[in-house]
């Protein structure tokens, strides 16, 4: 079961990390750790800051009480020249406690100038290392995106590249096409010329028959041609002979025509 557990946690581990690496953009996760070092400079300034003010005020702590123990030596200077050495004890007795103090600061005083310049040299390297993280934070993120921009034309012309393809093949199609189109319409006109294909209206004609039919037609043209040249070549007799020829054609048809009614005539009186 624990095997099981392990696995499980690995999986999803690695599921989660792929989801995170989809969302995370490295450009903002180093805007957020710069602004995590900023905060933290920030933090170190305070606190030097906090000690230089804790240093300034030990300072003046030390200056008010070392005033007082001025003071305290004046007045037991004063007490001695007027026989007093009671007061010029008493005086000099607290000068000595104020002593103590200034003895006490200035160690506190110490400790927190040591402390300041600590912190100071530590803000000071805290940063230089921001400033030098900036500079390479820029650097990154303007080559990121430089990156991604290349990436993008890439994936743009891949892009591209597949639909020219896909155009490619349909100029492809639409070619074959026309060449099929363009192949039967040939075959068409051919079987039409071959009279393979019978026109149903019987107005087609193949090219054999057109053929004949204009040999046939120039030879009647030429045979009219040479009858009008011989008529021509006779002259007025042959135009007499032709009148004859066409009044005993006519005669000849007269005389057919009586005889016929005679003979019509007989048979009716026979009856």
């Amino acid at each position: 079961m624990s095997g099981v557990m392990k696995r499980m946690k690995l999986i999803f581990q690695a599921k989660a990390n792929k989801a995170l690496d989809k969302y995370e953009d490295p450009r903002e996760t180093l805007d957020l750790s710069y602004q995590k070092q900023l905060e933290l400079l920030q933090k170190v300034r305070r606190g030097v800051a906090d000690v230089a003010t804790s240093r300034k005020r030990l300072e003046l702590q030390m200056k008010g009480l070392q005033d007082q123990a001025d003071k305290h030596e004046t007045q037991a200077r004063r007490a001695l020249e007027v026989g007093r050495e009671d007061l010029a004890r008493e005086a000099l007795s607290r000068r000595g406690g104020i002593q103590q103090q200034i003895t006490d600061l200035q160690t506190q005083y110490t400790a927190l100038q040591a402390e300041e310049e600590k912190l100071t040299r530590a803000s000071q390297s805290l940063q230089a290392k921001v400033d030098a993280f900036r500079t390479k934070k820029e650097t990154i993120k303007a080559t990121y995106t430089a990156a991604e921009a290349t990436t993008r034309i890439g994936e743009a012309f891949s892009g591209i590249s597949e639909e020219m393809s896909d155009v490619g093949m349909a100029i492809q199609r639409a070619e074959d096409k026309t060449l099929q189109l363009q192949a039967r319409g040939s075959a068409i006109d051919e079987l039409l010329a071959s009279g393979a294909l019978n026109d149903p209206t019987g107005m087609a004609k193949d090219d054999i028959t057109a053929e004949l039919e204009r040999l046939s037609s120039g030879s009647d043209v030429d045979n009219q041609l040479e009858a009008m040249k011989r008529e021509l070549a006779g002259g007025p007799s042959a135009t007499a002979n032709r009148q004859l020829e066409a009044g005993n054609s006519v005669g000849n048809a007269s005389n057919a025509g009586v005889s016929d009614a005679e003979e019509v005539r007989k048979e009716g009186e026979a009856r």
